[in-house]
């Protein structure tokens, strides 16, 4: 890899400088926690859940190892939403602890940190693979439709369409998304490359919920990714497919004390435009 520094670095005490012992006592803190609820995401399927700020949410591996497709939104605001390719560069483009996941402009703001990852300690294998990905993004029927020539509706981008259709959300407000527990890197032809996830019955990703979220993920049809999807070895892969549970918790109240949600971004320019002022009387007198 290139010993090139990052072109997006944290200053210190701005917002991209993490407060790491805040989120260690949140996760050396599991007995302090209430779980409020479990939603499970079926196998080639999609689910939407709700989680408040200041709560704590984690992605889980219950039967065996599954690749789920995540988009998130702010509840209240789905104008606001995840933004995957600034996240690559204000953090990284595979995700573990501490990372977080920003929104879309005007608001670039954090919407969740990631704050435990069972898989954290993969790092980069003998291929350049990686896990959470945040290179590639959900697979879909129309990209299905052009290398197939065939119609499905249980890709990702369906799956999250169908989960977010009752939160009044549609097909235009699905968005890139976090690959959770995908194992992807880059080839010597500079190409997407997809392995078979590593993760393994109790493996799990752990966020903190920045700002009222809405949530959806879609369990992918592909499974763990072990089987080609396309091309001449591809057949279907659903052997090796598996749901995901969700499991959302309440923190306890101290240990948010020093904790507030985060603001849009406080930019107040208006991109250069400024209305100039018009003097209408001038203008009537001279015309009329």
């Amino acid at each position: 890899m290139a010993k090139v520094p990052a072109a997006y670095q944290a200053t210190k005490g701005s917002i991209l400088d993490v407060d790491k012992a805040f989120y260690d006592r949140l996760t050396a803190a599991n007995t302090e926690r209430t779980l409020l609820e479990t939603v499970t995401v079926p196998m080639r399927d999609g689910q939407a859940w709700v989680v408040p700020a200041g709560h704590v949410f984690r992605i889980k591996v219950t039967e065996g190892p599954q690749v789920g497709d995540f988009n998130m939104w702010n509840l209240h605001n789905p104008r606001e939403r995840m933004w995957a390719s600034r996240t690559r560069q204000l953090q990284r483009a595979h995700v573990s602890t501490y990372d977080r996941l920003w929104s879309t402009l005007p608001y670039l703001r954090p919407m969740a940190t990631i704050i435990d990852d069972s898989l954290a300690d993969y790092g980069v294998d003998e291929d350049g693979g990686r896990v959470h990905d945040l290179l590639g993004t959900r697979c879909d029927p129309y990209v299905n439709r052009l290398l197939t020539g065939e119609d499905f509706d249980f890709h990702c981008h369906s799956n999250l369409v169908r989960a977010v259709q009752p939160y009044g959300l549609t097909e235009l407000d699905v968005h890139d998304v976090l690959n959770v527990f995908q194992c992807t890197g880059l080839n010597d032809d500079d190409q997407y490359f997809m392995k078979a996830c590593p993760a393994q019955k109790g493996d799990y990703l752990e966020f903190f919920a920045e700002i009222d979220l809405l949530c959806a993920m879609s369990c992918c049809p592909g499974g763990d990714l072990s089987i080609d999807l396309w091309g001449p070895e591809a057949r279907d892969p659903l052997e090796t497919c598996n749901p995901l549970d969700v499991e959302i918790y309440a923190v306890e109240p101290a240990l948010l004390a020093d904790w507030s949600s985060p603001q849009p971004a406080p930019y107040k320019g208006n991109h250069g435009m400024r209305l100039q002022r018009v003097d209408w009387p001038a203008l009537k007198k001279a015309c009329c």
